[in-house]
């Protein structure tokens, strides 16, 4: 985290409103954000750090499998789920033991990938979050965030040759000459007390709960950005589905 808030400072201007209540420290948490770039997870626990919160995120088993940051992960007890696989269904319950046997927070994106929606609003998002939290009966803090896409571009799916590398790491050092404002809001608990993970329908009516509270704390943060962003990154596909939270 000392290292990240070293990146994130170097980067850019980090600003962070709103904060997790106290009674909700120190026992199981979820928190959900809207996913906008390569590097807003860095910005994400640089904003959690400055809320003295240290999270662990529900990231893609790929990631574990990388030499170091691999080995990082493992040590901070990241919780890992593998995308497209059989495996893929054990994430919910991988999610509910991380949350019983380490008090961190544990952070995801219920979209599931960076948006491609037109105007980088949240996408319809997956009942995964939903789910999670209805089964472990956590509170769900929404999280959203705005400035982090002009950090570095979106590039491609998979990175296979010191190119792409190169086209990440050029886009993140003309962001520093930029230097961007990064933000961040933590918004209120989103009440799902009235959900049971029993009762079919539920994690939908969830999922839209949480992805409409996660809008709600982004509205102003881009309010000078309404439409489409200001950004243009023309490496960062863009899908013909809007956002079904777009205000």
């Amino acid at each position: 985290m000392r290292i990240d808030r070293a990146v994130v400072a170097l980067t850019g201007r980090l600003e962070v409103t709103g904060d997790v209540p106290d009674p909700l420290r120190g026992r199981p948490l979820l928190m959900a954000a809207n996913h906008i770039g390569n590097l807003d997870p860095v910005v994400l626990i640089a904003a959690c750090r400055q809320r003295r919160i240290a999270p662990r995120f529900l990231a893609t088993g790929g990631l574990f499998d990388t030499p170091v940051l691999g080995w990082m992960l493992r040590r901070s007890r990241h919780v890992r789920a593998d995308r497209g696989k059989a495996t893929a269904g054990e994430a919910l319950a991988k999610v509910v033991a991380a949350l019983g046997e380490d008090p961190r927070p544990v952070l995801m994106y219920p979209e599931g990938r960076i948006s491609l929606e037109p105007g980088l609003w949240p996408e319809l998002g997956k009942t995964g979050v939903a789910r999670m939290a209805l089964a472990s009966q956590a509170p769900v803090v929404p999280v959203s965030q705005w400035g982090a896409h002009e950090a570095m571009c979106y590039g491609m799916l998979r990175v296979e040759s010191a190119r792409d590398v190169w086209i990440l790491f050029s886009s993140w050092l003309r962001a520093i000459r930029r230097r961007p404002t990064l933000k961040v809001h933590f918004g209120a608990p989103v009440d799902l007390s009235d959900l049971s993970a029993e009762r079919p329908g539920d994690a939908v009516r969830a999922r839209d709960r949480i992805m409409r509270a996660i809008t709600d704390g982004l509205v102003p943060l881009r309010a000078a950005e309404p439409d489409v962003p200001d950004h243009d990154d023309p490496t960062r596909p863009v899908s013909d589905k809007r956002s079904p939270w777009h205000p």
